[in-house]
């Protein structure tokens, strides 16, 4: 147990703060904190399965429930110092007396000065009653620096008497970065029982059991994709910008040490249907790296500080499961109306929760934020340093109009040097990424029901101008984008189009 983790618990203690509810689920790691802070303290546990137990030899000493428990150590602060160790009872704070009887507790401990006895509430789960909101403090146990990493790895190769390179152990520790002790020495076993030793080839093996820690606590999701950064047709400033960042990603550990900092991620915002969500896919194709969604909505609880506990979980998963692209769509309709006076409560603190982590975080989640309308974000969300780089996505331009229809086609095994790109790029002024491959599925399967074996010009226009783009059925919600975007310092995704000349009314 680090020694810091002990300070802050002790002055929690020493400040008369009436109940620390530790969320954490290796009671273990936590006994031996309350040990180190209880030298001159009583300690007495209360286990919901056993009822009053020896907190030292962890022997039953009498069944009771909590309520009785409770009742029998009331006054036990009279005596001595006492801490009172409550473990896994969060299925119990609804119940009005086991509310009461804590609250007594707190109080007494506030507002009597020859009595001391503190709560400690341990539980991988938070539930905060309402009455005792302002009694509670909750205490996360800070996860391993990256050199505390190290040396949980080099004492388990000691240990083991195994040589391991010095780069092969700083290239895994970042991939740790985000566990808990427990969680890098069952790995480290796993790894070394899979093969006998410990190499790079572990890094594979590290990524499948952080997958695991987010399909059990089900807040995020993984997504697999298939996409490619070659998927992507046109938005070439924004893909020049992450091949850069992927160089950094491929090779972590040496641009760290060389003073390169971390990339922490981009917001795009733009256009529907202009790619946004295909390239929070390609970047993670890209960094090769997983990729998990957040949305912010699965967090919502019926507790107080249930939301925000969900909130500190979802990020600590990704931080457990970093490097990964955490990928947050339509953060507009997460956040929409934070700060405003109709503002929901629990938004604004999710909000609040999610910039300071954002500011402050040292790890490798690099965040892919999408949004269509930011007319009511918070404007403190786009300021520079949040992310690093902002990037608009308009209506693909005429060479991006091909680059998409190219792409779809050849995906489909349907191109040919015959059609008339031309054509296409002056009949599709005003389409989307999204429209284009509409027009080219549709077209392939006429092309079927006809009977033929190829799609020509002619094939793809008459499905063209079948087709309703966005830009006249979304014609006002894009002028309304269009408007804000011109109020914000923001990078365009797309290069100037190379050959306007050519095209009509482009």
């Amino acid at each position: 147990m680090k020694r810091t983790t002990v300070d802050i618990l002790s002055s929690y203690v020493d400040a008369l703060h009436p109940i620390i509810y530790i969320n954490h689920f290796d009671f273990k790691v936590i006994d031996d904190a309350i040990k180190q802070i209880g030298t001159n303290a009583r300690i007495v546990e209360y286990n919901n399965a056993l009822g009053l137990i020896d907190f030292y030899n962890k022997s039953p000493m009498q069944e009771c429930d909590l309520e009785k428990f409770l009742k029998l150590t009331l006054d036990d602060g009279f005596e001595q110092e006492t801490f009172l160790v409550l473990k896994d009872i969060h299925k119990e704070l609804d119940n009005p007396k086991i509310i009461s009887l804590l609250k007594r507790i707190s109080e007494d401990n506030l507002y009597k000065e020859n009595y001391h006895a503190t709560i400690f509430i341990i539980s991988d789960t938070v539930v905060i009653p309402t009455e005792l909101e302002n009694y509670i403090t909750v205490f996360d146990i800070p996860l391993p620096s990256t050199t505390e990493i190290l040396d949980i790895i080099n004492e388990f190769t000691a240990d083991l008497e195994i040589e391991v390179e010095q780069d092969i152990i700083s290239d895994i520790a970042l991939s740790f970065k985000g566990l808990n002790e427990f969680q890098i020495k069952q790995i480290l076993n796993l790894a070394y029982q899979d093969g006998g030793c410990i190499d790079k080839e572990d890094k594979l093996l590290i990524l499948k059991e952080k997958e695991q820690f987010i399909k059990k606590a089900g807040m995020l999701e993984i997504v697999s994709f298939s996409e490619t950064i070659d998927d992507i047709g046109g938005l070439e400033n924004l893909k020049d910008w992450l091949h850069r960042k992927a160089k950094i990603f491929a090779n972590l550990d040496k641009a760290i040490k060389f003073g390169v900092d971390v990339p922490k991620g981009i917001m795009i915002i733009g256009m529907p249907g202009c790619g946004k969500s295909l390239t929070a896919k390609a970047t993670a194709s890209l960094f090769e790296i997983p990729l998990v969604r957040l949305d912010v909505g699965r967090l919502l609880g019926k507790y107080v500080g249930e939301s925000e506990n969900n909130m500190r979980k979802a990020l600590k998963l990704s931080e457990a499961i970093s490097p990964c692209v955490l990928w947050i769509d339509e953060i507009e309709k997460a956040f929409a109306g934070v700060g405003s006076e109709g503002g929901n409560e629990v938004t604004t603190r999710l909000f609040g929760q999610f910039l300071t982590w954002m500011q402050e975080k040292e790890n490798t989640v690099f965040i892919v934020a999408t949004a269509n309308d930011i007319s009511r974000m918070p404007p403190e969300f786009m300021r520079k340093g949040r992310f690093d780089e902002l990037f608009f996505v308009d209506l693909p331009n005429g060479e991006e109009r091909r680059k998409i229809i190219d792409i779809h086609l050849k995906k489909r095994k349907k191109w040919n040097k015959n059609i008339d790109s031309i054509a296409l790029i002056n009949e599709t002024n005003g389409f989307n990424g999204a429209d284009i491959e509409a027009v080219v599925k549709d077209t392939i399967e006429r092309a079927f029901i006809d009977g033929k074996i190829t799609i020509t010009t002619e094939d793809l226009i008459e499905s063209v101008r079948d087709t309703k783009s966005i830009s006249s059925t979304l014609k006002d919600k894009i002028s309304m984008i269009k408007a804000t975007i011109e109020k914000i310092d923001i990078k365009p995704a797309s290069r100037e189009d190379s050959g306007v000349h050519q095209y009509k009314n482009v």
